[in-house]
């Protein structure tokens, strides 16, 4: 009977890899209050964009008003009392010159003014203490960013470092995706590196993604970094890719798919899927024309998938005519008459086969 077959060149083949991932913020903060009081303003809207240093929220600040001024006061008090101190002190020492006074005397004027000095520095600090809390009033963005929801309404009591999250920053121009491979597939992909069939070591991976609609992102993303640690429970280590996201297309928390760009294999053959098959072992075959014409069934060595082909490193050689069409019907050693086929863009051979008397028509794309 006849088979279509197709002759095998080698080629650079495009190495990849898919994985999933889960979008997250390049950045993320949590706006919690610092001072305990009643919810005065909120000056933001939510959803929108914000800028480092701009006011989210005012908290009523009359009592750390007055405790600044408290404070203020206190601290003139005491620079009032080291200047005091400072005198009699100066006065002291004089007379102690001339024998005036006695040692006594002076020390107790150095030890009324080192206290002074004390007591000046403590109220100095109090009052800057009081003046951060007084700051801490007014609730700025600690980055900038997409500001969400408002937990909390104007009128709300809230706490210092309270358990709950005012409202949360995030990031997300640029964005980072989280992509997850099993380690096996690490140990593959580093031995590809290695023997110099994939990228260069010092080269960036380029990474591209799908959506979950199935439309292509349309910017591409480089691989920033993978986690050194493998996961005790599931086996996977996870790798991070970072993408601009001008027009905010990824949102933190969406699932993508990733294609990561590793480089390409020097020598490779691209074998259409519907040529190879699985036996009971589950290693993949195909069927290629002997020397003498029959039909012959070869193990090959796959390294992933290219569009509608399998990437086979091994098994096959350049210039052998693997058989495309017509193999479901044959076995290992049998007569053949091989026909060039023709395979359009998705892998369906578009010319018929005669076929053998024994075969029931249609069985035979």
């Amino acid at each position: 009977m006849e088979v279509g077959v197709i002759v095998l060149q080698g080629e650079p083949v495009p190495r990849s890899v898919d994985l999933p991932g889960r979008v997250v913020a390049s950045g993320t903060a949590e706006i919690r209050p610092q001072v305990n009081g009643i919810v005065r303003k909120i000056a933001f809207q939510e959803g929108g964009d914000v800028a480092a240093g701009d006011i989210l929220y005012e908290i009523d600040d009359r009592k750390f008003k007055a405790a600044f001024a408290a404070a203020s006061a206190v601290l003139k008090k005491g620079e009032a009392a080291t200047t005091g101190a400072q005198a009699t002190f100066d006065r002291t020492e004089t007379l102690a010159a001339t024998n005036a006074v006695s040692a006594q005397t002076l020390d107790d004027a150095r030890s009324t003014l080192l206290q002074a000095e004390a007591e000046e520095e403590a109220a100095r600090a109090d009052l800057e203490t009081a003046r951060i809390n007084l700051d801490n009033t007014v609730i700025r963005a600690p980055i900038g960013g997409v500001i969400g929801v408002s937990r909390v309404s104007v009128g709300a009591l809230v706490t210092e470092n309270q358990t709950d999250a005012m409202a949360t920053i995030r990031q997300i121009d640029p964005v980072h995706v989280d992509l997850v491979d099993s380690s096996a597939n690490l140990l593959r992909i580093r031995d590809e590196v290695a023997a110099g069939l994939g990228r260069q070591a010092d080269a960036p991976a380029s990474v591209s993604l799908r959506l979950e609609n199935g439309r292509k992102y349309d910017q591409k993303g480089t691989l920033a970094q993978a986690d050194q640690v493998v996961s005790l429970t599931t086996g996977t280590f996870t790798m991070r890719a970072t993408f601009d996201n001008p027009d905010r297309v990824l949102i933190p928390g969406m699932y993508v798919r990733a294609t990561v760009e590793l480089g390409s294999l020097p020598t490779a053959f691209l074998v259409p899927q519907r040529a190879v098959s699985r036996n009971a072992a589950g290693d993949a075959t195909v069927y290629v024309v002997s020397d003498d014409g029959k039909a012959e069934l070869r193990n090959i060595v796959t390294n992933g998938a290219l569009g509608n082909d399998w990437i086979v490193t091994g098994g096959v050689e350049n210039g052998e005519r693997l058989i495309v069409d017509g193999f479901q019907m044959i076995s290992d050693g049998a007569e053949i008459n091989p026909v060039e086929a023709v395979l359009n863009e998705d892998g369906v051979v578009e010319q018929e086969l005669e076929q053998a008397d024994s075969v029931t028509p249609g069985a035979l794309q």
